[in-house]
């Protein structure tokens, strides 16, 4: 921490001047009831500073730990941090961006202070985004962290607003959030960037395409297919209580036309997101050929092929998967159902 205390606070307001001047986001603060001011910056905002600042606080750092004044892995950090510098977006908190042990990303902002922790939803929200749909807050309580997490589904949709935004407004609220977690993560390494980049072009895919008139050639156990879609929809239908998304499609496949069908349901303890499909024994071809036609369709439009298995009765099964579904987003007919159905089916 780099700190300055006066009783003057003209003194402590120069001494935030010249920090900004030096790339740093200061502020003066008074320090409690006492007539006394205070400015200071911690490491994160130190190392967002100009370079000349962050060199010359290097040369302090080596000084201490050569002096054993600090602890040595302390300074490693801190020297790694100064010579690497941060990006911290003016008026932005700042956001951790990481890996969890899962290989998730994650996305959050901590604080114990309550009105920062409020300022960040009234952001996220006038951006466009909806708490426990695209983020979740947890306030802060006697002297702990709060924090604001954004799911992985509000970046996705963060990166949609950033291109297809209601209005100028919040498609820059959004491109200005979306460009700032990108920084984030790219500082934060590789596995995390290539994650993080990844999500936001998922999410700018969504809906950018159309499926009528649809063409293309994909492989499949070896052997090429052309998929030509011809149309297509995706409804939802309640069962037993329960909420099911149909992906109806219908396509030429080598020629060969057909109306696919694929119902989408949650499943399990964990809710986890899966769609079936059989294949049918009188398509041309038989079940089997039947199955390669679905399979090339699939990969053709969700970008992977589903997993295809033969039951005892030989029945011929064709599974999709949530990755499956995120593929399905990128068409308009299918994007505003599918978000829909996996908000509504999410806590069911």
């Amino acid at each position: 921490m780099l700190q300055f205390r006066s009783t003057d606070r003209s003194r402590v307001e120069l001494a935030e001047r010249l920090l900004r001047h030096a790339g740093v986001d200061a502020e003066v603060k008074k320090e409690g009831s006492k007539d006394k001011w205070y400015v200071g910056a911690a490491t994160d905002k130190l190392a967002a500073g100009r370079k000349e600042l962050r060199k010359a606080l290097a040369e302090i750092v080596e000084a201490a730990r050569n002096n054993g004044w600090v602890d040595e892995k302390k300074a490693e950090f801190w020297l790694e941090k100064l010579e690497k510098g941060l990006t911290l977006r003016e008026d932005w908190p700042k956001y951790h961006v990481g890996l969890d042990h899962h290989g998730s990303l994650v996305v959050r902002f901590a604080s114990t202070d309550l009105d920062s922790i409020r300022r960040e939803t009234q952001r996220l929200e006038n951006m466009g985004l909806v708490e426990e749909v695209h983020f979740t807050v947890k306030m802060p309580e006697e002297g702990r962290n709060g924090y604001v997490r954004i799911l992985r589904e509000g970046l996705e949709r963060a990166a949609w607003l950033s291109v297809y935004g209601k209005d100028e407004q919040q498609r820059r609220l959004a491109a200005e959030f979306v460009e700032y977690i990108l920084q984030r993560a790219k500082e934060a390494g590789d596995d995390v960037d290539e994650k993080a980049t990844k999500i936001v072009e998922e999410g700018k895919a969504r809906g950018s395409q159309t499926l009528k008139d649809f063409e293309k050639e994909v492989e499949v156990n070896g052997e090429k297919r052309k998929v030509k879609v011809i149309d297509g929809e995706a409804v939802e239908e309640d069962r037993g209580g329960k909420k099911l998304l149909r992906i109806k499609i219908t396509a030429e496949v080598d020629g060969v036309k057909n109306d696919y069908e694929v119902a989408f349901g949650r499943h399990g303890k964990d809710n986890v997101t899966a769609g079936y499909a059989v294949a049918r024994a009188d398509a041309p071809g038989g079940r089997e050929a039947d199955a390669e036609r679905f399979s090339a369709l699939i990969k053709a439009l969700a970008g992977r092929e589903p997993r295809v298995y033969r039951k005892s009765d030989g029945t011929i099964v064709i599974k999709c998967y949530g990755r499956h579904l995120k593929g399905f987003m990128r068409y308009a007919e299918l994007a505003d159902v599918i978000e829909k159905w996996l908000k509504e089916s999410k806590d069911r």
